[in-house]
């Protein structure tokens, strides 16, 4: 890679002298209005005035922040990428008008290389990463190098208060090590037969609906909600929503109308130029007055589960007694005798967090599973004879369920699944400091040279396109884009460019290094779980047949929905197996 000349070696001498003109200048100006000019005889030099003095500041700084931007430009590395179709927007309304997103990150990437620059907002510039090693060395400096952007942090902390989300830094890894013993195996052991009751009261309902009909047509992605929903507050903190046995939440209603809400160019503002102006992310949008809404839905349901268990754990006292819920470790956090010292903010902003993850990323996971077995039912029919024939009476356990014993085909839908959609489409960071990124692979730079690392400077924004990335073409073949659950199976495994990707089985869905999802264990064993008995007593098909599209609603994460259908609703008629 090219050197790029030492911005301090070649700029101090023209700033040095350019000081010296403006002082030159300067000092030769009449004072202004009202200033009296002191005389004297002496032959010392005359002494620059207030106002000429502040005038050389000024100067000297603007010549200093200009060294300082020569500085930033001469040390990264120069990139190739998509021109800027507007110096406001950059490639923001490409972006967001483009039908598939990924498709039109892994254009960019056959085209200008696995790392490239995209124009963003007001002249800015955003750093895209697709090599796979690049991509590792990112996550594995996530919270001190690679920070969350201005704007992120802004909405986190009103939508949440400072948690593990917020956090960066050493505040992060302590917050993270409190949280870390909820979501160990031993725990999620526990929890299974929480996934199990919450999916057969689903089932009951069902039932009762399907007792005097051949078949009926279900709204599935309104009971993947109360499924997820009431599984997080059982199995978290010892809460019952109630949502699948009819009773109103607060915190699913709002869900619900966030998925209506039209888009608007208030709010497509906020999206464009948060990260300059974060003021913009407190304008009172529909969706931002749903948000207030459902932080204080849940600060209200957090603040009663918070005092419930607090007195439970006074009330059976110290003697042989371990709280091993979620709830209860946080609690225990915050214990000033404990070397983790969770304050009482960051406990009530990490059971938000967990009220939200809990409900959100599954209930999306389990719709677009529904969905793509409902587009292919030679696969939908594979799934249900493997759950028949290896559990006909009874239901699999964690570990049957982790291992993937006897349900090879199972563990292969729901990791296509995370695969081709997955909850978040990317990841977006600013450089807290100077970094050098390592490639898998040379990269040819503009001027035609090779390097082998990329060069970025501190305030570069980076961005690696999950959702790209889960189904390039580059990395997992020419069927990248096609729901294939057999690919998990294959005799010669995944292909050799997948296998380079760090995560969670090759995947980005989960994220990597600091920031990797703590509750990826808690996710995949609900996910089983429930899937499992789903299709394993209903068949599922869409209406009007397998071709019916599916657009996309935005909530607080976007969502499917059927085009033409309201809000984020996805109707399939179901039907019993029987036998």
């Amino acid at each position: 890679m090219p050197r790029a000349p030492h911005a301090n070696t070649e700029m101090t001498p023209h700033l040095v002298s350019l000081a010296l003109l403006l002082r030159t200048r300067l000092s030769s100006f009449p004072p202004p209005p009202g200033h009296f000019a002191a005389m004297t005889t002496s032959p010392e030099p005359r002494s620059l005035s207030v106002w000429t003095a502040g005038l050389l500041i000024g100067a000297v700084y603007v010549l200093y922040k200009l060294a300082r931007s020569f500085r930033k430009r001469s040390h990264a590395t120069p990139l190739s990428g998509p021109p800027s179709p507007s110096w406001l927007f950059g490639v923001s309304k490409v972006v967001g008008n483009h039908p598939s997103t990924s498709s039109l990150y892994e254009q960019w990437a056959e085209q200008y290389g696995s790392v490239y620059r995209v124009p963003s907002p007001l002249g800015s510039s955003r750093v895209v990463l697709t090599d796979p090693k690049a991509i590792a060395h990112f996550y594995s400096l996530e919270t001190f190098t690679y920070v969350q952007t201005t704007l992120s942090r802004v909405a986190i902390e009103n939508l949440f208060g400072r948690g593990l989300l917020w956090a960066e830094g050493d505040s992060h890894k302590r917050q993270r090590k409190a949280i870390s013993p909820a979501f160990s195996n031993v725990a999620i052991r526990r929890m299974t037969s929480i996934f199990y009751d919450s999916v057969y009261k689903l089932k009951t309902n069902w039932d009762n609906e399907l007792a005097s009909a051949d078949s009926a047509l279900i709204d599935v992605q309104k009971w993947m909600n109360h499924v997820s929903l009431d599984s997080v507050g059982i199995a978290g903190f010892s809460h019952d929503f109630g949502s699948l046995e009819g009773k109103h939440s607060a915190v699913a209603e709002v869900f619900d109308r966030m998925g209506h809400i039209k888009p608007s160019p208030v709010m497509a503002a906020v999206l464009f130029f948060g990260n300059t102006f974060p003021i913009l992310w407190r304008i009172p949008t529909p969706m931002r007055r749903l948000q207030q809404q459902l932080n204080k839905s849940m600060e209200d349901i957090a603040t009663v589960l918070l005092e419930n268990t607090r007195r439970e754990m006074q009330g059976a006292g110290e003697k042989g007694y371990e709280e091993k819920s979620i709830i209860g470790l946080l609690i225990k956090a915050e214990d000033a005798e404990s070397s983790l010292q969770m304050s009482q903010e960051e406990i009530m902003a990490q059971m938000k967090v967990l009220i939200l993850a809990g409900y959100e990323t599954t209930s999306i996971s389990l719709t677009w599973a529904l969905i793509e077995l409902c587009r292919d039912q030679e696969k939908q029919a594979r799934l249900r004879e493997e759950l028949k024939e290896e559990f006909p009476g009874s239901d699999p356990s964690w570990e049957q369920l982790t291992n993937g014993s006897g349900l090879r085909y199972l563990d292969a839908v729901v990791h296509e699944i995370l695969r081709l959609h997955p909850p978040l489409a990317l990841t977006g960071r600013v450089a807290a400091k100077d970094d050098v990124i390592p490639l898998s692979r040379p990269l040819r730079l503009p001027n035609g040279e090779l390097t082998e690392r990329v060069a970025v400077e501190a305030g570069q924004h980076v961005t690696v396109p999950i959702a790209a990335m889960n189904v390039s073409r580059s990395v997992w073949g020419e069927d990248g884009r096609d729901f294939r659950p057999e690919r998990w199976m294959d005799e010669g495994g995944l292909p050799k460019k997948a296998q380079e990707v760090q995560g969670h089985r090759h995947l980005l869905t989960f994220v990597d290094g600091p920031r990797m999802c703590l509750g990826r264990g808690f996710a995949l064993a609900e996910f089983k779980a429930v899937l499992g008995v789903l299709v394993k007593h209903y068949t599922f098909e869409f209406p009007n047949g397998a071709e019916t599209e599916i657009g996309m609603v935005r909530g607080v994460l976007p969502r499917p929905h059927v085009l033409g259908e309201p809000g984020a609703s996805v109707p399939m008629r179901v039907r019993k197996v029987h036998g």
